[in-house]
């Protein structure tokens, strides 16, 4: 089979030749080694080893999200300001939104080594900034969007895996908007305000997903954010309230013009599986072991797996600290629990990538090892 035969077969629940393996985002994203940025981590030479190894050995999932920008008479210029700089070394990247009498700011900052960016700054400090922020007119929420690079990305990647649109539903935009302890108060305390803020959302998202599930149709789509409404950060009640009745349309759309819609979501999951099953998601990543997580593969495998396509579960601090000869143990542990009994499919993926500058010998190594354990499989 080609990588992107396999794929699809997997997503479809048909038989495959192996179970694919995916390097998530290294493989997800294409990152350039010869872009010569100081901030560009994927130019050190340890990377060139690994980013070789998932494009010619693993099963390519490319992450693209859509083009989007704000649809015509969108008034957001009048509203908001976007600034970004460098100072000691680091870049930084500021927002200014007025809006009904307040200045709300956020503030992040990204430095050379780490490919992240960390939030120093979060728009919404307070209930008062939330209700101003709620001030903002539905038509600032108006986007519309663009699959050309969705299209162009396919076609790069050809027969060596697939596209997969990379989403956000409503909690991924509200949640971040504030510091988790912020966050989680208001959505406890404030269901009132927290509702009204995820239907400005989903005002922005459901037209989008329209779209693109029309003029792309037949995808894998990732949906990010439910993992805010997981335990230990809010109760099963309120991923049911927050997630599941704002995340179902979202899945309806996708499969409604052939796609499959897999949930993203880190942590804890045991108690929150029934509404993602009965949402209608056709595939769930990364299912984390504990204990990061709370459930096991296998576990998942036996109850949802006649449903769910199980991307993972393979935790990417063992794949930078563990010994080879005791992660190979690990690896065929997942590729045994995510194929055994009955199920509709199995995907071998880590729950990230490393994000620091260098790839040590023994991550290399443990990479490889995923590959060959999938290689070898009978």
């Amino acid at each position: 089979m080609t990588r992107r035969e396999r794929l699809m077969s997997t997503l479809r629940g048909e038989p495959v030749d192996r179970p694919a393996v995916s390097f998530y985002e290294i493989g997800g994203w294409k990152p350039d080694p010869d872009d010569p940025d100081p901030y560009n981590i994927y130019n050190d030479p340890s990377w060139r080893p690994l980013l070789a190894l998932a494009e010619n050995r693993t099963d390519l999932i490319r992450m693209v999200p859509p083009i989007t920008k704000p649809a015509p008479g969108n008034p957001v210029k009048e509203f908001a300001a976007h600034e970004s700089w460098e100072e000691h070394g680091s870049r930084f990247f500021k927002t200014t939104i007025n809006v009904a009498g307040r200045t709300l700011t956020s503030l992040s900052r990204r430095d050379p080594e780490v490919d992240t960016v960390w939030t120093i700054e979060h728009l919404i400090k307070n209930v008062d900034d939330l209700k101003a922020f709620l001030q903002l007119p539905d038509e600032y929420f108006d986007y519309e969007a663009d699959v050309s690079n969705l299209i162009k990305a396919e076609e790069e990647v050809g027969d060596r895996g697939i596209v997969m649109v990379d989403f956000s539903d409503p909690i991924c935009y509200a949640a971040g908007l504030f510091s988790m302890d912020e966050y989680t108060i208001t959505a406890m305390m404030e269901p009132d305000l927290f509702h009204a803020l995820l239907k400005k959302y989903a005002r922005r998202i459901y037209p989008v997903a329209e779209y693109v599930s029309e003029a792309f149709p037949g995808h894998l789509w990732r949906i990010c954010g439910p993992e805010y409404a997981t335990e230990p950060y809010l109760p099963p009640t309120l991923f049911k309230d927050y997630v599941y009745d704002y995340c179902k349309p979202i899945v309806e759309i996708i499969k409604k013009h052939g796609g499959y819609a897999r949930i993203h979501s880190h942590g804890r999951l045991k108690n929150v599986l029934p509404y993602i099953a009965d949402m209608g998601a056709d595939g769930i990543d990364p299912i984390e072991p504990p204990p990061q997580g709370d459930v096991e593969l296998a576990d998942v495998r036996r109850d949802y797996g006649q449903q769910l396509v199980l991307f993972g579960n393979i935790e990417v601090t063992d794949i930078e600290n563990m010994e080879p000869s005791e992660f190979e143990k690990v690896v065929a542990k997942s590729i045994a629990d995510g194929t055994s009994g009955q199920g509709r499919g199995f995907v071998l993926m880590p729950s990230a990538s490393p994000y620091g500058r260098t790839i040590s010998p023994t991550t290399m190594a443990n990479y490889e090892t995923m590959v060959r354990l999938v290689e070898s499989f009978k």
